[in-house]
């Protein structure tokens, strides 16, 4: 039988996906309702919904108020992280919350889309309770945006002064970068690579059947 895993704030299932290629069921949870969801999904609100019969749990809770784009609007939005940390250390069961870089995650992995030799710099951080996290390479990232190489939160990418633009992209190829094909473009503006998740997930199983051998 395959450990269960809930998902919550899940989206349009970039996680999800990537814990059920590593071997999780996965069950979703989001307060908005999401067709393409390719698992077991519930509308319900995440901070109520029953946490019991789960083996870990994954959570993404809102990230505009830590976004880069916020620096400039300065716009107040839920800030959900304690309250979510709070809820899942309560039960003790194994748990990882996702946000962006600016999010105040406790000693928190930056994954990339090039260590996973994704064509996207998707910068996400991971805080990872208990401590199972093995290193991961370092991303190559760094100037591949501003040339054309990698796609960034922008499909066009921030140049710096002085240096052309590199063409328009179509939402096409978020998908494909991301690795999310079943999405909507607008979906995918707010996915995490499943490759992150698939990442962590098979730590993840490690940890549990450790924990169960002992």
């Amino acid at each position: 039988m395959r450990p269960r895993l809930l998902d919550l704030f899940c989206g349009a299932g970039g996680a999800a996906m990537g814990y059920h290629r590593a071997g999780f069921d996965v069950v979703g949870v989001d307060n908005r309702p999401q067709p393409r969801y390719p698992f077991e999904f519930h509308q319900a609100d995440a901070m109520t919904f029953p946490l019991e019969g789960f083996d870990a749990i994954h959570a993404s809770p809102p990230c505009q108020q830590w976004s880069a784009m916020n620096t400039a609007i300065k716009r107040e939005y839920p800030q959900l992280i304690d309250p979510v940390r709070a809820l899942l250390r309560t039960r003790g069961t194994p748990y990882v919350i996702e946000n962006t870089e600016r999010a105040p995650l406790i000693e928190p992995w930056t994954l990339c889309g090039t260590q996973f030799g994704l064509l996207t710099r998707r910068h996400r951080k991971f805080e990872v309770w208990p401590q199972f996290f093995d290193l991961i390479a370092p991303c190559n990232c760094q100037g591949r945006v501003a040339n054309g190489q990698l796609l960034g939160h922008r499909l066009r990418g921030k140049v710096a002064p002085g240096r052309t633009k590199p063409p328009e992209r179509p939402e096409s190829d978020r998908l494909e970068a991301y690795g999310v094909p079943w999405m909507t473009a607008r979906d995918a503006r707010q996915a995490i690579p499943p490759a992150y998740t698939e990442y962590i997930g098979r730590q993840l199983l490690e940890h549990l059947e450790a924990a169960c051998a002992r």
